[in-house]
């Protein structure tokens, strides 16, 4: 009976250590982990403290260089590169609005714009051209700004939602859009004559040809180019002068066959850096042509005219041939 009792009251005991251990183990823990929350937080406190300090401290030599330093970065800014941009861009937005065009839009453009350059005559020369299309312009810009306003002009061709977009075009990339049509008038050429004679000498003093004197009954003609049938090509057929080239046209006259082209005219190039023709040769120095016609006719005398040298932009001033008829 004695064991029993002491062995019942060993476990009460024990029993009672337990529950007091896992108090105690619990408490510890408790304890070590507010110690080790109330380190972190001390130590966060303590760095963001320091840092906020140190983000403010400047000296006053280190802020001249920080303000400095901006100075020079916008100073070396590439303006003119950023307004070089821009301006492309610009560009680059007008042919994206030229392109959304519709293509019957841009040619029914081109056929009024061909239909007011027919209304010119056929010597109008590039700025009669040039002043028709800006006439043009201003009338069409003048209509599409109504349609944008919404009052409907009476004819007009041009879409309303395409008004807007028209305007733009004519008023700020007429360049542009008259490339995208394909119009293109070439810049006018002006052609002056060099004057190389000395001062006072006179200008009416007449003007040799190199080689012996043509007889008179060659008739010469000097910068006169005469049009006839060829019986005798000049690309390789040269003489020494004009003389030499008038006595080949009579002997050809006196040994013709009956029926044959007799040659009554000679057509002679004395000028060394060769004569201008509208054909496809490159016409030398010395060619001799011998031709005929029936009733002789002029090709081009003393200067070739304005129209002439417009289209020929090659052309001298001065018709550099010399010519003869020698019977008619």
């Amino acid at each position: 009976m004695a064991r029993l009792e002491w062995g019942n009251q060993g476990r009460s005991k024990w029993g009672c250590s337990y529950k007091r251990t896992t108090l105690i183990v619990c408490l510890i823990n408790i304890v070590v982990a507010l110690y080790v929350l109330h380190s972190l937080y001390a130590s966060l406190y303590i760095y963001s403290d320091n840092d906020s300090r140190a983000v403010v401290e400047y000296s006053p030599d280190q802020i001249r260089k920080m303000e400095e330093s901006v100075r020079i970065r916008r100073a070396a800014e590439p303006l003119e590169l950023v307004k070089l941009v821009k301006k492309l861009e610009k560009e680059l937005w007008g042919e994206i609005m030229l392109v959304e065009l519709p293509q019957h839009l841009k040619q029914s453009i081109t056929d009024e714009v061909i239909s007011r350059l027919k209304t010119l005559s056929a010597n109008a020369n590039s700025s009669e051209q040039r002043e028709a299309v800006e006439s043009w312009r201003k009338e069409k810009l003048n209509e599409v700004k109504q349609l944008t306003t919404g009052r409907r002009t009476l004819n007009s061709t041009v879409p309303q939602e395409f008004a807007e977009m028209l305007a733009r075009a004519l008023e700020s990339d007429w360049a542009a859009m008259s490339e995208e049509i394909g119009l293109w008038i070439p810049s006018e050429i002006i052609n002056t004559e060099h004057n190389d004679k000395p001062e006072g000498e006179d200008e009416s003093e007449e003007e040799i040809l190199p080689g012996r004197p043509v007889p008179s009954e060659c008739h010469a003609e000097l910068h006169t180019d005469y049009d006839g049938a060829a019986v005798r090509w000049g690309l390789t057929h040269h003489k020494e002068s004009a003389a030499d080239c008038c006595q080949a046209c009579l002997d050809h006259a006196k040994r013709a066959k009956p029926g044959d082209k007799k040659c009554n005219i000679w057509v002679y190039c004395p000028s060394e850096f060769g004569c201008h023709s509208p054909d496809i040769y490159q016409h030398k120095h010395q060619e001799c042509w011998l031709k005929y016609a029936e009733n002789p006719k002029l090709n081009f005398k003393d200067r070739y005219s304005e129209s002439y040298r417009n289209s020929h932009p090659t052309a001298p001033l001065i018709v550099p041939w010399v010519s003869g008829v020698t019977s008619a």
